[in-house]
């Protein structure tokens, strides 16, 4: 039992020394008005995860940064696509 207690204590306090804030350059090229990026930078800060999001209009680019314990590139994407801006991660 004492030993259940002890694993359960290193696996809470661990996990957080796992996590590391990314930052990805997202590419959006269906962003084709001023206001798009108000519908992307929503949809990218609804991900859990997303601590902060710059959507440029005139490079068509968000630059998303997330805790990866929480968040991937993919969730990311996912996330633009869904509200109808398809993305794909810039190098």
């Amino acid at each position: 039992m004492k030993r259940l207690a002890v694993l359960a204590t290193i696996a809470v306090f661990a996990s957080p020394l796992w996590a590391a804030p990314q930052t990805v350059t997202l590419s959006v090229p269906g962003m084709n008005c001023p206001v798009c990026p108000i519908t992307v930078k929503k949809a990218l800060m609804k991900v859990d995860g997303v601590s902060e999001t710059q959507v440029r209009f005139e490079q068509r680019e968000a630059v998303v940064t997330f805790d990866d314990a929480k968040a991937s590139a993919e969730a990311l994407i996912q996330a633009t696509t869904n509200a109808g801006y398809p993305s794909t991660t810039k190098p």
